[in-house]
Formats: C-alpha cells, sequence, structure tokens
C-alpha cells in the first residue's frame, strides 16, 4: 500500500482527449519526464493506485497529453477525469542537486522549524492562488501562512522530511497566533 508520505502531488487528469484514451494532464512539475519513472500514483477513492504511463507528449509548460497502459477508449479515460496525480518521493530522491528543480507541492508533509521560534507545524498544503505562494502550516491546530520563498530555506533533510527556516523579522508572531486559540 502506498502511504501519503511516499508521494507528492504533481498535477491532475483532466477530461479524455480524443478516442483512443488519452488524458489531458495539467501539471505542476514536470518530475514525471526528468527521473526514469514509468508510472504515476493517483488518487482513487482514498486510495493511491499506480498507473503505468504508455506515453505522453507536451501540449504547453503545463499541459500534456497522456495515455495509460490498459485505458485505450474515451470511455475508460473519462474515469480519470479531475483525479490527482501524484509522483513516488524515492525517484526525486535519485535526481543530482543540479538537476533537481522540485515543485513547492513536494514539501507537503515536512516538519517547519523557524531558527528562532522553533518548531512551526507540518506543511500540509501550498495555496498558489496569488502571485506569492504560501505553506500552509498546521501549527497548533491553527492555520499559519508562511511565504514559500527558497532565500528563506535554510536547510531541509529530505530523510527526515526537515525544514529549516529563517524568516524576516516581524513576519511570524506566534504570540498573537496563540491567544487566538
Amino acid at each position: 500500500m502506498i502511504k501519503t508520505e511516499e508521494v507528492y502531488k504533481i498535477g491532475v487528469f483532466n477530461k479524455p482527449h480524443g478516442v483512443q484514451g488519452e488524458v489531458s494532464f495539467t501539471f505542476t512539475d514536470d518530475i514525471f519526464d526528468r527521473v526514469d519513472c514509468d508510472y504515476l500514483i493517483c488518487r482513487l477513492d482514498g486510495i493511491f493506485v499506480p498507473f503505468f504511463i504508455e506515453e505522453y507528449r507536451f501540449r504547453s509548460d503545463t499541459t500534456a497529453l497522456v495515455k495509460l497502459e490498459g485505458v485505450d477508449t474515451a470511455e475508460k479515460a473519462r474515469m480519470f477525469t479531475n483525479v490527482e496525480v501524484y509522483f513516488p518521493v524515492k525517484f526525486v530522491e535519485e535526481v543530482d542537486d543540479e538537476h533537481r528543480q522540485l515543485a513547492w507541492e513536494f514539501f507537503v508533509g515536512f516538519k517547519v522549524e523557524e531558527i528562532r521560534h522553533g518548531e512551526l507545524g507540518l506543511i500540509t498544503d501550498v495555496d498558489d492562488s496569488t502571485i506569492n505562494t504560501l505553506f500552509v502550516i498546521d501549527h497548533n491546530g491553527k492555520e499559519l501562512l508562511v511565504p514559500a520563498q527558497e532565500e528563506f530555506i535554510l536547510k531541509m533533510d529530505e530523510k527526515k522530511r526537515l525544514m529549516t527556516v529563517q524568516l524576516p523579522d516581524g513576519l511570524l508572531n506566534l504570540d498573537e497566533i496563540e491567544e487566538c486559540q
């Protein structure tokens, strides 16, 4: 059984394309094109299920048409409409640092520590609805929004799923957050 910490979200399948079983795929990370992994993982009924890629072709910087093994009709492809697509973390770890370009969604599930404030909590989501991408952190049951900026990240331990950050003075006021509880 595939566990949540073993994968990270890279996109979503949209609607079928044509009659041969291709599915339109909107992605936030093209890692599937940069590493040697021949499957994608879909979340179906709350369970992670791997599907082998037969072939794919890019339509733009953020969309591709994907043909999955065993999906050879528009009817079968329709079952994948609006299905979230994930990628195995173990393949990302094999990419050397020079060629690594991680999507912010990779960090969902990481624990965040700030050098002055200590442990902030777990990243539960990434909010990219505005021009400034934010990590959504569960801080003792409260939602804490922290800018997802490379310059704030001091170090990362992928094995421990731990990110150490240094945020600018005044960005975090944990006392106010604690008082709101």
